[in-house]
């Protein structure tokens, strides 16, 4: 817990955007609380456009299917079987099922989903008159109590239908049975499915339903199970982008696209590959550069177990351990030797430094972040004292809103590292490099070969990296720039709110109040811009969606709210 800490004139790293923009310090500010308490809590005002999210229980889970298959049915008049297979054929996506009804009419509509909606006459039949039905499966007479006609007409014996049914269920075929007759592919009757199956086996009845409710969202893209562990039984429902982070009642916060833990800036991709390296590396990543040296020929991490310091590699390759050069002179290499370009050989050391650099400082935030979550019981001790107090105020609320803020700019700062990892590095900007490289080669491919200009076409190309590597090195520092500046921000609310104002006189307390309240703005403030930056000018010049990042909200992931079926189930 940080002490008491004063407040100086001279206190540089707080930075307060004024009315024409610029950046200030807090210090600036005009001392009168009351003159600019109005002016800080306008600044931060967010807009709020009603929960995006819902949450799903086992128990609303039915209601939640029964509302998007009731939809279906009632405007296409067709049976509840038939609705099921549009929509999972649909990705459960009601308003999609509508546009391909409205632009192809309905015969496209079913055929794409694979219904047939046969129609049969209802009229008198010859099982109302005859005491027995051949079964064409089974080949044989059984009663006509004994047999079951499905939609499209055809009729077999409850046996041989009972066998086909648990024959698909045990294959996971549950949610789209179809009839047993030759070229059929009508869709069986759930009703019929239930019975039949339940009278031989209710258990694997209880398993049919379990199949064909869990393919709500198994088969929905608007709709995803809770990651947590153990699972909580929840599920979360996104009304708008499916690239976005939600919060489940159960208090896990995730990614809606790839199901991971909530990430941005970072993209799913990048995460994923994050994640990957961090499982593979990050235990042994200081023991290997501490404890060994890269071996000059193969490049592999190589340990000194003796007390010879010429050490041979397992490719054979003998080295000096001070110098890496292959010599028996172990004086040479004591003499100082100024190198303008390092060798190639160290690249596999710089490449683990660089993964160091970003890896301990996400790691540091991260630790950051779970020891300020203690801070919410202190905190709610600290309101509590103030209550109880003479204090003439007594709404807090900006205390709480201030440490939402602190959390959440310290979940972003450490993802940042990560995503700088990955965006200023080799891969990305050398595919970006690579396409721009085929499309100039295309372009100049018929003048390069009537003009026989190679050296002229190989200095484009070396001018066309020269280039790249430039606009990269320029909006690394850009990058860097912002994400500093945010950082002493977000370091500077962290000891604010650590502070133990709730023993502070009125007059003190008051300067304490203006001075959060303008970090927490500020902070705010400087978290989305970094996240605009991201957005358009790095992620922006990137191609394709599998970089694309959930978009900066002030109070943090949202919650899901519980989800309330308009059927009254």
């Amino acid at each position: 817990m940080m002490g008491d800490h004063g407040y100086s004139d001279d206190d540089e790293d707080v930075y307060v955007s004024d009315d024409d923009g610029d950046i200030s310090g807090v210090d600036d500010c005009d001392d009168d609380y009351d003159d600019n308490r109005d002016e800080f809590q306008a600044v931060d005002v967010s807009i709020d456009t009603g929960p995006s999210s819902k949450v799903i229980t086992k128990e609303s889970l039915l209601a939640a299917q029964r509302e998007d298959l009731v939809r279906i049915m009632d405007l296409l008049s067709v049976k509840e079987h038939h609705a099921r297979a549009l929509l999972m054929h649909y990705g459960w996506d009601v308003e999609k099922v509508l546009a391909v009804l409205v632009e192809h009419g309905n015969e496209e509509l079913f055929a794409a989903a694979g219904v047939k909606v046969v129609e049969h006459d209802d009229g008198p039949s010859s099982l109302q008159f005859s005491p027995t039905v051949f079964c064409y499966i089974c080949y044989d007479d059984v009663s006509a109590t004994e047999v079951t006609t499905m939609d499209c007409g055809h009729c077999f014996c409850n046996d041989c239908w009972t066998n086909h049914f648990i024959v698909k269920i045990n294959e996971g075929q549950s949610r789209s049975i179809t009839c047993m007759a030759h070229k059929c592919g009508a869709i069986c009757d759930e009703a019929n499915i239930r019975c039949l199956v339940g009278a031989r086996d209710s258990d694997l009845a209880k398993k049919f339903d379990r199949f064909l409710l869990e393919s709500y969202i198994e088969d929905n893209k608007r709709v995803k199970w809770c990651p947590s562990v153990p699972h909580c039984g929840n599920a979360i429902r996104i009304e708008v982008d499916e690239l976005c982070e939600v919060e489940c009642a159960c208090g896990l916060q995730f990614c809606f696209g790839c199901s991971s833990e909530a990430h941005s800036p970072c993209s799913c991709l990048m995460w994923k590959l994050w994640s990957k390296k961090c499982h593979d590396e990050s235990m042994t990543a200081n023991w290997i550069t501490v404890h060994t040296k890269p071996c000059p020929s193969c490049h592999k991490p190589v340990e000194k177990n003796g007390g010879c310091n010429l050490v041979r590699c397992i490719c054979k390759r003998t080295f000096c351990w001070h110098c890496g050069g292959q010599t028996h002179d172990f004086f040479g290499c004591g003499r100082y030797k100024d190198k303008d370009v390092e060798m190639d050989t160290q690249s596999a050391k710089r490449d683990l430094e660089r993964y160091m650099h970003y890896y301990n400082r996400y790691k540091a935030h991260t630790d950051s972040f779970k020891l300020e979550q203690k801070m919410k019981k202190t905190m709610h001790d600290k309101i509590n004292t103030l209550y109880e107090s003479d204090s003439s105020s007594k709404d807090f609320s900006w205390i709480t809103n201030g440490l939402n803020r602190l959390f959440r700019s310290r979940r972003i700062l450490s993802y940042s590292y990560p995503f700088a990892f990955y965006i200023f590095g080799n891969q990305l900007f050398k595919e970006d490099m690579k396409k721009k490289k085929q499309r100039y080669e295309e372009e100049e491919g018929e003048k390069k070969k009537k003009r026989q200009k190679y050296e002229e076409e190989k200095k484009k190309n070396k001018q066309l990296e020269d280039d790249m590597k430039k606009d990269r090195t320029i909006k690394q520092d850009l990058f860097e720039d912002q994400q500093q500046q945010f950082e002493a921000n977000v370091e500077k609310l962290s000891m604010y709110l650590e502070e133990k104002f709730e023993s502070y006189s009125e007059d003190k307390f008051k300067g304490w109040k203006m001075r959060t309240i303008a970090l927490s703005v500020t902070t705010d403030n400087l978290g989305r811009n970094l996240y605009e930056f991201i957005e358009t000018d790095l992620l922006g010049c990137i191609k394709g969606a599998d970089h694309k990042i959930a978009p900066y909200k002030s109070k943090g992931v949202e919650k899901a709210s519980e989800h309330h079926s308009s059927l009254g189930i």
